[in-house]
């Protein structure tokens, strides 16, 4: 098999631009596996109305993924440091395919659930070994520049997927889930230009490795966060097309429309000021800027009595998601070392997606109980309440740090 040292990449961006497309492509999947299908859940879940847990189950066909992922990303982990990145992505990439339009053939929603479960353990499986290989491939200062470009391109693709699958859903509910196909042309660009990195296991004697060691109470924190962060933003795709039926915009793609707004602002975001958000705010204090803007986000969402303010609210919404999601991934990866790369970056899917399969669960009883506008403008206040502790905490370390310096 093709190998390459993974320190022998330069930085100034001198890896090939094939290479790096076919990562961004690659990572684009894992929001394909839940938003492509978001506006068709209405007219699922009335075509198997008859089921007495139509309701959950047709909310489950998006987040039951995530479950998978939670539990299987931190066992991809340990394959991909173990027996290599590039097998366990080849096998995982071809396994989303087949899952993913199989859904196509199912009659019974225990069925699409089936394959729903299998496509979570195949994003797991991709996502895991794309995140350990930008650990790899790029230098730290690179691998900054790059999380603002993955950021971009997933939100970008979610625009593509969302509309797209608005107008299949249009025509039939199962017409999204054809989507899912597009995985399989990759497989023979990740056989062309994404080598298996030659990972030196005697480097961990060196002097450098063996100081670096992770924060573990600091990472255990900023997977919190991710969870916590996913828990919020997976009311969305959940939730987000019956407040729009009840406002009266029922269609499918305005369902997906209105998603793809706050993703095409992610992107934005994620190109223009995720890579100086670190200067401007400081590692906290990016936490605490970008919370506060989806808390804003989420509190006009609630509020909102049309689809423009749907609209306007989402965008406002993707600018904080486009800074926060690769701030959490580049954080993360700062702290792994060579031989950890594929742990950490499992451990970081794993906290992302259990959030996403625990949403519905909080989310549906509450939306039952008190209604779904009530749902969003809770959360909204979660979301300023971890703005509030993630400022006080960059406070906390600046004050620190002062106090450092003047001794």
């Amino acid at each position: 098999m093709k190998t390459v040292a993974a320190s022998a990449v330069p930085g100034n961006f001198t890896v090939p631009t094939p290479q790096r497309l076919t990562l961004l492509c690659l990572a684009a999947l894992t929001i394909m596996s839940g938003a492509t299908v978001a506006p068709s859940l209405p007219a699922l879940e009335n075509y198997f109305s008859q089921h007495p847990d139509s309701a959950l189950l047709s909310r489950l066909v998006l987040s039951l993924p995530a479950l998978m992922i939670a539990i299987f990303a931190p066992l991809a982990g340990i394959i991909s440091d173990r027996y290599g990145r590039r097998r366990l992505l080849l096998l995982a990439v071809g396994l989303y395919g087949f899952a993913g339009t199989s859904a196509l053939l199912q009659n019974s929603l225990e069925g699409i659930l089936a394959s729903r479960i299998l496509l979570g353990v195949a994003v797991a499986g991709t996502m895991t070994s794309v995140t350990a290989l930008v650990g790899d491939y790029f230098t730290p200062r690179e691998r900054q520049v790059y999380m603002g470009q993955q950021g971009a391109f997933i939100s970008l693709g979610g625009v593509v997927c969302l509309l797209a699958g608005g107008l299949l859903a249009d025509l039939h509910w199962r017409g999204p889930f054809a989507i899912y196909g597009v995985a399989l042309l990759l497989i023979p660009a990740v056989l062309i230009y994404l080598p298996e990195p030659k990972r030196s296991y005697t480097l961990k004697k060196s002097k450098s490795i063996a100081e670096k060691k992770i924060y573990w109470l600091g990472f255990s924190a900023l997977l919190g966060a991710a969870m916590l962060n996913s828990l919020a933003f997976f009311l969305i795709p959940t939730q987000l097309p019956f407040l729009l039926q009840e406002i009266g915009a029922s269609s499918p793609s305005q369902a997906g429309v209105a998603i793809a707004a706050g993703n095409l602002m992610g992107a934005l975001a994620s190109l223009t000021l995720f890579p100086r958000a670190h200067k401007i705010f400081g590692k906290f204090g990016i936490f605490a800027f970008s919370f506060t803007v989806m808390a804003t986000g989420m509190g006009l969402i609630s509020i909102a009595e049309s689809f423009s303010g749907i609209i306007i609210a989402m965008a406002i919404y993707g600018s904080g998601m486009g800074t926060l999601i690769p701030h959490i991934f580049s954080t993360g990866l700062e702290s792994a070392t060579e031989n950890m790369r594929g742990r950490i970056s499992g451990a970081l899917t794993a906290s992302v997606f259990i959030g996403q399969f625990l949403s519905p669960f909080l989310s549906q009883p509450w939306v039952n109980h008190f209604g779904l506008a009530s749902a969003f403008s809770t959360v909204a206040l979660g979301l300023l309440l971890l703005a509030v502790i993630a400022l006080i905490t960059h406070w906390l370390k600046t004050k620190t740090s002062t106090e450092i310096k003047l001794r």
